[in-house]
């Protein structure tokens, strides 16, 4: 290991991006996690999607072709759901999502609730309505704490880019007046419990991705190390313009995955 560098004894890797784009695997990303097993070095697909449960995330990367099991993913819906049942178990949630957020919170034992709730918990929604809006909004007046998934405006999908959790989270905000607690990436809670789930502090756990406003300022604000891929947001044409954007910058820069595998080869802890 390079003196000066955080220990490496595990990692918390990004999916969209990092290690695919739509349905396709990103050249080298079987490689990579197929060598991550092999060596047996600690790692989770850490997440701000909600949409899917861990088993949905993990047969999705198998059919891609990328090692995976339900066991090494974490959501921002599973973290959402356990900072809510930490600050008032058996909580009532309306939920603004789809059926990964809806099972998460209640798996953290929080009851799903259409009327009156204690939180408003909200994520991406595919079939948003406008009277599903509605609902939300009031609640928030009448009261309800409003927690988001995560902050993320746009989304990449097979035929463009498409709204995000952070979009609709927006609508919310603006209507509701009152700033939601945001769980995923940057946000510490998400990284807070992405630690607990791989058994690691921060500073002997590096962060992987291709988004310097999420995963990079996530890994960064907790003190891990962090690795910029050039898999999918962030390329050589527009590194510049992104840190500048994000206010930082990573610890190390690997063009493709293939160059991950060997910097990890190179500088993990033995």
């Amino acid at each position: 290991m390079t003196t000066g560098l955080p220990a490496m004894r595990g990692l918390l890797i990004d999916l969209d991006g990092t290690l695919y784009h739509g349905t396709h695997q990103i050249t080298g990303a079987a490689e990579l996690i197929t060598y991550l097993r092999e060596i047996k070095l600690p790692y989770r697909f850490v997440t701000n999607n909600s949409s899917s449960t861990p088993d949905e995330v993990a047969e999705r990367l198998m059919k891609m072709g990328i090692p995976a099991a339900a066991d090494e993913v974490y959501t921002s819906a599973q973290a959402a759901s356990e900072h809510i049942a930490s600050i008032k178990p058996g909580a009532s949630v309306f939920v603004v999502g789809e059926a990964g957020l809806k099972q998460a919170v209640q798996e953290a034992g929080l009851i799903l609730t259409e009327e009156q709730p204690d939180f408003v918990l909200q994520g991406i929604d595919r079939s948003f309505t406008y009277e599903r809006l509605t609902k939300a909004v009031r609640y928030i007046h009448s009261g309800a704490e409003f927690v988001m998934t995560n902050p993320d405006l746009l989304l990449p999908s097979s035929d463009g880019l498409i709204p995000g959790a952070g979009s609709i989270g927006a609508m919310l905000k603006a209507a509701g007046g009152k700033e939601p607690v945001l769980i995923g990436k940057p946000s510490s809670i998400l990284m807070s419990y992405s630690l607990r789930s791989i058994g690691l502090s921060a500073d002997e756990t590096w962060v992987v991705g291709d988004n310097l406003a999420t995963d990079i300022a996530f890994g960064a604000a907790a003190g891990c190390g962090t690795i910029l891929v050039l898999t999918g947001l962030t390329t050589a044409q527009n590194i510049e313009y992104y840190m500048e954007q994000a206010g930082c910058k990573p610890t190390v820069i690997c063009n493709h995955l293939e160059e991950l595998r060997s910097y990890i080869s190179d500088h993990r802890d033995c």
